[in-house]
Formats: C-alpha cells, sequence, structure tokens
C-alpha cells in the first residue's frame, strides 16, 4: 500500500488524537511527509517526536479560524515545496435534544465541522490547482447518511460536509485533483467526550464501549484512498463497526 503514499507531502487537521493520530501513525509508517495541525501543542510534539517527523512537522492549528488553517497549508509548502494531500478531519459531536437549545452547542459544531473543512479547502485549492494535482479527504460520518433523535444538528453538519465534497468533486476535475468523503461509524476517538449534557454523553460513551472499532480503521481507509493510482478517485468511503445496526 505504500505505494502513493510515500514521499506524499499530507497534511492533516485535528491530528492530536483520535481518527486524525490514527492515520498520522499510518501514513508515516508508509512514508508520507506529514505536516500536522491541532490545537494542543503538547500532543502535537508528543506525536511528532514519537514518530520522528522532525520540529517543522506541526503548526498549532485552530480550524475555525480560517487564517490559521491557511498558515498550517502554506507551512507545508514552504517546508516540501508543495501540498499532496489535506485529510480535513478535525470535528467535534455535542450531541443533544434540540429541544435542550444548546446554541454554543451548535454554533461550535458549524464552525468546526462544516468552516473548518471549507477553510482546508480554500487553503489547499490554490496550491493544488496551479500543481494540477492533489487530494482533498473531507471526514463526514455515518450521521451524514442517517440522523437519529439528539443528533439532528451533528448530522446536518456532515450531511454538508458530503454535500461540499461533492460540489468540490464536479469543479476541480479540470485541475486532477481527486476527491474522497469519508464516513466512520463509531470508530475509538475522543468524539464522545465533546458531549456537554451527561444524560446523552452516558448513552453515547455506553455504544462506544460496547461497539466502536479501532480508530486505525479511519487510517486504512485514508491510507486505501490515497494508494490508489492517479487515474483511480475514491470519492466515498462509508464504513461501520460490523454490529452497528444504524
Amino acid at each position: 500500500m505504500t505505494q502513493g503514499i510515500k514521499d506524499k507531502v499530507i497534511v492533516i487537521t485535528g491530528a492530536s488524537s483520535g481518527l486524525g493520530e490514527a492515520a498520522a501513525r499510518r501514513l508515516a509508517a508508509e512514508g508520507a511527509k506529514l505536516i500536522l495541525g491541532a490545537r494542543r501543542l503538547d500532543r502535537l510534539q508528543a506525536l511528532a517526536g514519537e514518530l520522528s517527523l522532525g520540529e517543522g512537522a506541526f503548526v498549532r492549528t485552530d480550524v475555525t479560524r480560517a487564517e490559521e488553517v491557511r498558515h498550517l497549508v502554506d507551512h507545508a509548502v514552504r517546508t516540501h515545496g508543495r501540498v499532496d494531500v489535506i485529510i480535513n478531519n478535525a470535528g467535534l459531536m455535542p450531541h443533544s435534544p434540540l429541544e435542550r437549545g444548546k446554541v454554543e452547542d451548535w454554533d461550535r459544531m458549524i464552525d468546526v465541522n462544516i468552516k473548518g473543512v471549507l477553510y482546508g479547502i480554500a487553503a489547499v485549492l490554490p496550491y493544488m490547482s496551479a500543481q494540477k494535482s492533489g487530494h482533498i479527504i473531507n471526514v463526514s460520518s455515518v450521521a451524514g447518511h442517517k440522523v437519529r433523535a439528539g443528533s439532528a444538528v451533528y448530522a446536518a453538519t456532515k450531511a454538508a460536509v458530503r454535500m461540499l465534497s461533492e460540489g468540490l468533486r464536479q469543479e476541480v476535475k479540470p485541475y486532477n485533483i481527486r476527491t474522497t468523503i469519508i464516513s466512520p461509524g463509531a470508530v475509538e476517538s475522543e468524539l464522545p467526550q465533546s458531549i456537554t449534557e451527561a444524560d446523552v454523553a452516558k448513552g453515547v460513551q455506553d455504544f462506544y464501549e460496547a461497539n466502536a472499532i479501532p480508530a486505525d480503521s479511519f487510517a486504512r481507509a485514508v491510507a486505501f484512498a490515497i494508494s490508489q493510482p492517479a487515474e483511480v478517485d475514491i470519492n466515498e468511503i462509508l464504513f461501520r463497526p460490523t454490529q452497528q445496526e444504524f
């Protein structure tokens, strides 16, 4: 699988834990040149050290700030001369029933899950268009395909990621840019920890403890999409734990 991954310059947002960290570990093992972004600088430093990536391989990045995402991508290009892949992975999942009016949680999900993806797209498109190559991977969710009570806003943000990604796919054909949507089900991550309602958090945590599969399942999906020959564009991957019903 290293064919098509080795020496590619790959930017990952939300790289300090969970799915982003797992992707970083697998892609580093397969020879990619990584630039990691997340808010928790101490975790980025520890991960970069463990993977022997060097001090220039991470940038503190809040994806709700367009200028910080742009700086992350600019840093990748300054360091390696190009950017081949961006994985717009950063996300939040503070589920709650709409009647509880958790407006701050709604705003956070919109800012991170939708705007963060848009800012990542905006940051790489000028470079990838000029290169006439590139790969944009956006992380949606099973919730982007199926909504359940208590997850309406989260599901809406993840459905938005799918719509944005499909529109992007059609627009970037002249530039030979590939696009992939990855929609995980219950995968081990810190997403349940972003839930602010105690009763909802307990239900989700119990579900994850009973069903969640390792984060490397996501990393393998990422590696599969990236490793395809240039003429093959894997547009969407939807996966769940085998025992997950919805």
